[in-house]
């Protein structure tokens, strides 16, 4: 069996007039996140684990901010993607392991659904959803936006 190891980042300032989306889930916030697609930073930065354990690319080159088919998409759709793409090449995700940071909202109490949600879509019970602050430092701390960092391991199918 061949394994891969794969990391990912992704930030994303906040934005009012959107629904806050982390992880697939839905979370009460008075902003949302900016970006061209629905701006999930914890499924970007997942969907830039896997792909980076493939060897191919980064999200922005799959699934660019300039191509309008993927505006106000839900980034559900494009880890979907990186999934398939990963199967297609021979791969299974084995296991993920994920830290968001903000500063608000408080996220712990959304932890659990995220993992489900990512679960059901990466294939495995092995995903880790873990929510820090950033102890009132940068532009986390300021509130101004939020960041995620995730590892995701490969193996051959």
């Amino acid at each position: 069996m061949l394994i891969r190891t794969g990391f990912g980042y992704d930030s994303h300032r906040f934005a009012g007039d959107r629904d806050f989306i982390l992880g697939g889930v839905r979370i009460p916030h008075e902003k949302g996140l900016a970006g061209h697609s629905d701006a999930d930073a914890l499924i970007h930065a997942l969907i830039d684990a896997i792909l980076g354990a493939l060897c191919a690319g980064d999200i922005g080159t799959h699934f660019p901010d300039t191509d309008p088919r993927y505006k106000d998409i839900s980034s559900l759709v494009l880890l979907e993607h990186t999934v398939r793409l990963a199967r297609e090449k021979g791969y299974a995700v084995a296991q993920a392991d994920s830290t968001i940071i903000a500063q608000a909202p408080r996220l712990a109490p959304h932890v659990e659904a995220m993992r489900k949600v990512l679960s059901g879509v990466l294939g495995t019970e092995a995903v880790s959803v873990k929510a820090k602050t950033n102890e009132g430092m940068g532009f986390i701390g300021r509130g101004e936006g939020i960041a995620a960092f995730a590892v995701c391991v490969l193996k051959s199918v």
